[in-house]
């Protein structure tokens, strides 16, 4: 099986820490872009922008840590690796969800095994399906008019505007006060499935996914609406369709 590209994010203020990161990044198999970053505010803004599958963030820098930053995050966050030269941070990193933490000054091979762990974290197997609702079972939707009921199957896809989240099926819209975390908790994870940080899809409803140059998809959902799937959603939604 062909391995995927990442695409890789580095931050550090220190330019020769740095470049040499990047260097080294350079030299393994199947990077196919690095984003360089010597400050937080410009790394979190090209993560906004841009489909990053792994930053390495420097902890130590003015104004903002590289902890901080992890924080200020959203959920569907670039998997995390932190690089500093205090052993004591270790713990703290694995509190805001890293996946490895490496001491400088670093050496390939310990880059190469953070990056290859990274990795099994992308290309590893879905999350475990629950169990699907009863028939009889409803969707209850908090709105400004009352709680709406929508069976599961009849939801197409559910998205996020930055303000509230509208839940779609084929013929409605329905405004609600919950969030896509609190939708995905209800709906059945065999059938719903999250693709982006704003959206939630449900794949019964998808009638053709179309290849982007992120490296995502738009999903055409049989109700004629189109979703964004993000680049990271997409390996995991390949791996678990059986898509080469």
């Amino acid at each position: 099986m062909s391995v995927l590209p990442l695409r890789v994010l580095v931050l550090d203020d220190e330019s020769i820490a740095r470049k040499r990161l990047i260097r080294l990044l350079g030299d393994l198999p199947a990077i196919e872009r690095i984003i360089e970053c010597e400050r937080p505010e410009e790394a979190r803004e090209r993560i906004a922008e841009d489909e990053v599958d792994v930053c390495f963030f420097d902890i130590q820098m003015p104004g903002m840590t590289g902890m901080e930053l992890a924080q200020s995050l959203t959920e569907d966050k670039p998997y995390l690796v932190f690089l500093t030269a205090h052993p004591e941070h270790a713990l703290a990193a694995f509190d805001v969800g890293a996946v490895d933490y490496i001491l400088k000054p670093v050496d390939a091979a310990r880059l190469t095994k953070a990056v290859e762990r990274a990795r099994g974290f992308l290309d590893g197997p879905p999350r475990p399906s629950k169990d699907a609702p009863a028939a009889t079972q409803k969707l209850a939707l908090s709105t400004q008019g009352g709680v709406v009921l929508l069976s599961p199957g009849d939801v197409t896809h559910a998205d996020f505007d930055g303000a509230l989240v509208t839940v779609h099926t084929h013929d409605k819209k329905v405004l609600t006060d919950a969030s896509l975390q609190d939708l995905e908790a209800k709906l059945p994870g065999g059938l719903f499935e999250r693709v982006h940080r704003r959206a939630l899809v449900n794949l019964d409803r998808v009638s053709r996914l179309e290849p982007v140059h992120s490296g995502g998809y738009i999903a055409h959902m049989d109700s004629g609406a189109k979703v964004d799937i993000s680049r990271q959603s997409a390996r995991k939604l390949r791996r678990r369709l059986g898509i080469l």
